[in-house]
Parts: C-alpha cells; sequence; structure tokens
C-alpha cells in the first residue's frame, strides 16, 4: 500500500473517529438537558396538559401558575421568597468557607512534609468514601447536647471540612504549582498565609471558580441535613419549600409545583453562568495525574 493511500485511509478513520465522538457528545447533550427542557415547559402549562402527556412546545400559563403559587403559599408555614432567603443564608457561606478551608487543607498537604502525611491524606480519602447519612444520628446528638439543633451552625461550619473539595485541589497542585515557586515567596519574606492569599489563590482560580460551582449546587438543593436540623418553619431552606408542594394542597396543581422547582434552579444557572468560563479549565487541571 502506497504511502498516500495509507494516509488518505487514516484521514477517512480520523474523520469517522470525530463523527462519532460528536455523536456521542450531542446524545448525552439532549440526555442532560431534557429533565430540564421538560421542567421550564412544564412551568409554562396547566395541570390539566401536563396529565394529558409529556409536550416540548411551551404553552401561556407561566404567568398564571406564579400567581397561583403566590397565591397559595400563603396557606403554608413558609413564603418562597423567604425559603429562598434562607437557603442563601446557608449557601454562600458555606461554599466560601469549604472552597477556602479545604484549598487550605490541600496546600499544607501539598505542600509540607511531616509525619504522617501519608496517612492524613489516606484518611481524608476514608472520609470522602463514607456516606453523611452513616454519621448523621451520631452529629445530631453532638448538636442536640451543644444545643445548636434548629439554627443554622450545623449546616454552615461542617463544610469547612470537605475532602472531595481538599482531594480535587491536591491535584490541580500537582498540576499547576511548583515548590520552588514558593520557597522563592519564602525567600522574599512573604508569611505562609500571605503565600497562600496572594500568590496560590489567584493562581488556582479556575479550581476555585469550579469547586465554587458544585459546592455552590451540592448545598442549595441539601434537603437531607435541613430536614433533619431545621424544626423551625420560618428556618426551611427552598428544597424543603419544594418538598412541601407535593402536599395535599397542590397536589393536583402540577402547573404550581413545576413553576416552583423552575424557580428553584434560578440561582444555579446564575452562578453557573457567571464561573463557568473556569470550569473546563479547572476539571482539566483538576484531574488525578498519571
Amino acid at each position: 500500500m502506497s504511502k498516500a493511500a495509507t494516509a488518505d485511509s487514516y484521514s477517512k478513520n480520523m474523520l469517522h473517529q470525530k463523527v462519532f465522538r460528536t455523536i456521542i457528545c450531542i446524545l448525552f447533550c439532549i440526555i442532560a438537558l431534557l429533565p430540564f427542557v421538560l421542567l421550564v415547559m412544564n412551568a409554562t402549562r396547566d395541570s390539566e396538559s401536563i396529565k394529558a402527556g409529556v409536550s416540548l412546545i411551551p404553552s401561556t400559563h407561566l404567568i398564571e401558575n406564579w400567581k397561583n403559587l403566590m397565591i397559595k403559599q400563603n396557606g403554608m408555614q413558609i413564603t418562597l421568597q423567604r425559603a429562598a432567603l434562607n437557603s442563601l443564608t446557608i449557601t454562600v457561606p458555606g461554599t466560601i468557607l469549604s472552597v477556602y478551608f479545604s484549598s487550605l487543607t490541600a496546600y499544607g498537604i501539598f505542600v509540607y512534609d511531616f509525619k504522617l502525611k501519608k496517612l492524613a491524606w489516606a484518611f481524608i480519602m476514608a472520609i470522602m468514601m463514607v456516606p453523611s447519612q452513616i454519621s448523621i444520628i451520631g452529629f445530631y446528638r453532638f448538636m442536640l447536647d451543644l444545643k445548636l439543633v434548629d439554627t443554622y451552625i450545623p449546616l454552615i461550619i461542617p463544610t469547612i471540612a470537605t475532602p472531595a473539595v481538599v482531594f480535587f485541589m491536591k491535584q490541580y497542585m500537582e498540576s499547576t504549582l511548583s515548590i520552588e515557586m514558593i520557597e522563592a515567596a519564602r525567600i522574599d519574606g512573604s508569611g505562609e498565609l500571605h503565600t497562600f492569599n496572594r500568590i496560590i489563590m489567584p493562581i488556582m482560580k479556575p479550581a476555585v471558580a469550579t469547586q465554587a460551582i458544585f459546592q455552590f449546587i451540592a448545598q442549595w438543593n441539601n434537603l437531607f441535613t435541613p430536614t433533619i436540623m431545621l424544626t423551625s418553619d420560618s428556618k426551611k431552606t427552598l428544597p424543603m419549600f419544594v418538598q412541601l408542594l407535593s402536599s395535599n394542597q397542590f397536589r393536583t396543581d402540577y402547573g404550581v409545583v413545576y413553576v416552583g422547582l423552575f424557580v428553584t434552579i434560578i440561582p444555579l444557572i446564575v452562578v453557573y453562568l457567571i464561573l463557568s468560563k473556569y470550569i473546563v479549565a479547572g476539571v482539566a487541571l483538576g484531574g488525578v495525574k498519571g
């Protein structure tokens, strides 16, 4: 076989692979976006049309459904606006604490050599594998003894220790940071915290933005822990409010339910649009090194 024929065969093979990858990516995008599109479409439809079947064509009942939600929430223990404010009160500081202190932990493990370093890293990885449901009973009893049940503190302070974020940040540092740069900063008289805050964190901006998105989404959508820790109606979060929409008062008004669900994802979309330009670089460099 001539070189020209070999090159032509190789080009065709690469073209076929590219087409195949493109089709797979489009298919995955459709699968990922379809539930969101259905949610938005159902928010514009009335209850009867939703019961009739699935439709990807928007209707004209969005404003009507919103007005019905505003009217019917008066019979609930908490309003949509208050629930959204409660969620922001928990999610924003929780996201900031999680990303900053997890980055600081990863920095300490990456930069410093100390006894039991490998054991500490293995312990962090082990905690990452443990579901929160396993430890929730002990955590609840501990918060009960501290008289912190029905406060936001158990939902905010524990986010300081987020093993998954520590793991991601450490992998990112191994891909982007050099010990020589840190040592040069020390020689110039920079303190450890000053080096971390003024030099390391700006370099890690893509990873910080990526994890901020993930943590904001995780904490905004968290229903399990708030349901256990919060007992006052006035402190319920937005996911808890959405859960109330499935009660008898709204069970037959699916348009109202879907409008409530749509409202809950608006902040997530806003945060993603603000930080999305960093997410590709952050995920790529934060991958496990070979």
